[in-house]
C-alpha cells in the first residue's frame, strides 16, 4: 500500500458516498473526486479534518449537517408568486404546464428579485392555487441529516502550484441530489396524460424490428450496473429481465437457475447467451406479463424504464410475479432512444428522473425498502467511440424495492 500521507500539498482521488433519507426511503449518491488539491480546493473543515493524515485505502464516516456546505435552509425561500411570473416558454425544453413537485430553472421567472433570465439553477414549484403558486428556493438537501463516507485513492505530492482554479468538491457532489425525494412527502405530479406522449407513436414492434447490437452505454457504467445487480442476485436464483435484449448486465460468475428474456425482437434475445428462456411482447399493447404469481425471486429492467408509456400497470404486475421479498431494480443512464423515450423523460433532471421511478414504485403499491443510487465522476474508457470528446463515464442511477 502507498504510505504517503493526506497532508496540505497532497492532491487526492476520493471516492465519496452521501447517504440520506426521505419519508422513509433510503437514498445513496456517489462520486469520484479526482486529483483534489488539498491546499486550493474547497473542503469543509470537518471533512479536512477527517481525512488529514489518512492513506490510500483507508475510509472514513462523517456525520455532518447539511449547512456544513450547503445553504442553511430559510423559511424566506419558501414564497409565494403569481402564476403569470412563471413562463416556461422563455427557456426551451422546459414544460409548458407547472407540475407540483417539479423543478424547472429559475431564469423562468419574472420579476423575481435576484433572479435573472440566464440563471439555471433549480427552484421546486410546491403548490398552484387560485393564480398564485408557492416556490421553494432552498437546495432540496437544506435541513437533512447527512453522512459522507469516503475511500481514499491515490495520494500525490504536488510538485509546483502554479494558479488554476479552485473546486469546490462539496458543491459537486451536492449538485443533483436531493431532487429525487418528495417535497415534505406529497405526491409530484409526474404522472399526467400527456408525460407519457411519444415523437413516434408508431407501433413499437415495427421500430425494434431490425435488430440493435450496439452498447447504450460505456463499459465502465455497465461495470457499475453489474455490481449493482450483484448485490442482490444470488446463485441458483429464478430472474426476469425485463425489456431485455442482446445482453443482461448481470455479474459474469453468477450461475441462476432461470433467467427469462422479455423483448420486442427475437434475433436479439437468441443472442443473448444468458437468458435460459424468452418472451416477445409489447408491454405498451399487453402489460399483463405471461407469468404466475410469486414465479420470481428478482426483476431487473436496464436502461429502458424510459420507454414505458403504462408503468403503474407494469410495476403492478411485476408486484404480482415476484416471490415475497424479492428485489425489483430499475437501472438507467442519460441516454436512450429519443423518438421512443416518453416525453417527460427529456424535460427531467436527470435526479428527478429517479423521483419519477419512485413514484411508480410507491403509487403501484405492493414495495417496501425502497431505495435510490447513484454515481458519477467515474472516468470514461480511452477505448470508448465518445472518448475523448467525453471524459468522463455514463452516469449510473437505480431505485429499487422488495415486494411486501
Amino acid at each position: 500500500m502507498d504510505s504517503r500521507l493526506i497532508d496540505s500539498d497532497s492532491t487526492v482521488d476520493m471516492v465519496f458516498h452521501l447517504k440520506w433519507k426521505s419519508d422513509g426511503v433510503a437514498h445513496t449518491d456517489g462520486y469520484q473526486a479526482s486529483r483534489i488539491n488539498i491546499w486550493r480546493d474547497y473542503i469543509p473543515p470537518s471533512l479536512l479534518e477527517e481525512i488529514n493524515g489518512k492513506q490510500a485505502g483507508e475510509r472514513f464516516d462523517l456525520k455532518l449537517s447539511s449547512n456544513d456546505f450547503i445553504q442553511e435552509y430559510a423559511k424566506q425561500s419558501l414564497f409565494q408568486i403569481k402564476s403569470k411570473q412563471f413562463d416556461p416558454q422563455s427557456t426551451p425544453g422546459t414544460q409548458a404546464n407547472p407540475a407540483v413537485g417539479r423543478f424547472y430553472p429559475k431564469g423562468i421567472l419574472k420579476s423575481v428579485a435576484g433572479v435573472f433570465r440566464a440563471n439555471v439553477q433549480p427552484f421546486r414549484l410546491v403548490h398552484v392555487n387560485n393564480g398564485n403558486m408557492m416556490v421553494d428556493f432552498n437546495h432540496p438537501l437544506a435541513g437533512k441529516d447527512l453522512i459522507l463516507s469516503g475511500v481514499v485513492g491515490k495520494v500525490e505530492n504536488k510538485e509546483t502550484e502554479r494558479g488554476g482554479s479552485s473546486v469546490d468538491w462539496m458543491d459537486v457532489l451536492t449538485t443533483g441530489p436531493g431532487m429525487q425525494a418528495r417535497w415534505q412527502g406529497q405526491q409530484t405530479d409526474f404522472l399526467s396524460a400527456e408525460a407519457f406522449a411519444r415523437d413516434d407513436e408508431t407501433s413499437d414492434a415495427r421500430f425494434y424490428k431490425e435488430p440493435r447490437l450496439e452498447q447504450h452505454i460505456d463499459d465502465t457504467a455497465i461495470e457499475m450496473i453489474k455490481n449493482t445487480y450483484g448485490r442482490f442476485l444470488k446463485d441458483d436464483m429464478d430472474v426476469l429481465d425485463l425489456m431485455s435484449s442482446w445482453q443482461s448486465h448481470l455479474p459474469e460468475k453468477l450461475s441462476l437457475r432461470r433467467l427469462v428474456g422479455l423483448g420486442l425482437n427475437g434475433l436479439e434475445l437468441k443472442k443473448n447467451s444468458r437468458l435460459s428462456e424468452h418472451v416477445i411482447q409489447d408491454l405498451k399493447l399487453s402489460p399483463v406479463l405471461p407469468f404466475e404469481s410469486d414465479s420470481f425471486d428478482a426483476v431487473v429492467c436496464t436502461v429502458s424504464v424510459e420507454y414505458l408509456t403504462n408503468p403503474l400497470a407494469i410495476f403492478e404486475e411485476l408486484s404480482r410475479v415476484l416471490r415475497t421479498d424479492g428485489y425489483f431494480i430499475v437501472t438507467f443512464s442519460n441516454r436512450w432512444f429519443p423518438t421512443k423515450a416518453i416525453r417527460i423523460w427529456k424535460e427531467l433532471h436527470e435526479f428527478e428522473r429517479m423521483g419519477m421511478v419512485l413514484e411508480y414504485f410507491i403509487r403501484s403499491g405492493g414495495y417496501k425498502n425502497l431505495q435510490t443510487y447513484s454515481f458519477r465522476g467515474l472516468p470514461r474508457p480511452h477505448d470508448d467511440k465518445y472518448f475523448p470528446d467525453l471524459m468522463y463515464s455514463d452516469p449510473m442511477y437505480a431505485v429499487w424495492g422488495q415486494k411486501c
